[in-house]
């Protein structure tokens, strides 16, 4: 006797594969997509924080150039791991933590006739 093979059923479970491999592929990405926003947020934090710094260290806004770059970078969500003030220039690295990464972003900034490294 020949058996004869359906196949009925065969459509579902191959939904279920591509969105199970949908799934997936967005489980995967989602933490790279998440790491690319926070290190564009930090680098925004940390530019800020230098060109504060700068502002202060020029003279234009009354304080100590890393207090006042600490200050902002803290309102902008980040910490600051390094400040040097080099005469008017000011170079801030700022940090975020990010699912137990640490996420660290570097700026520079003093007046526009200042020579830089």
């Amino acid at each position: 006797m020949w058996r004869t093979v359906s196949d009925n059923g065969s459509g579902s479970i191959l939904t279920v594969a591509i969105l199970g491999a949908i799934t997936a592929l967005f489980v995967m990405l989602l933490p790279l997509y998440m790491g690319l926003a926070t290190r564009q947020s930090v680098a925004g934090a940390a530019d800020a924080a230098a060109l504060a710094g700068a502002d202060t260290a020029v003279g234009i806004v009354p304080g100590m150039p890393c207090e006042v770059a600490e200050r902002v970078a803290a309102a902008n969500g980040a910490s600051i791991v390094s400040c040097d003030v080099d005469g008017l220039i000011v170079t801030v690295v700022a940090a975020r933590m990010m699912l137990g990464v640490s996420v660290t972003a570097a700026a520079t900034a003093g007046p526009g006739d200042s020579p830089v490294d």
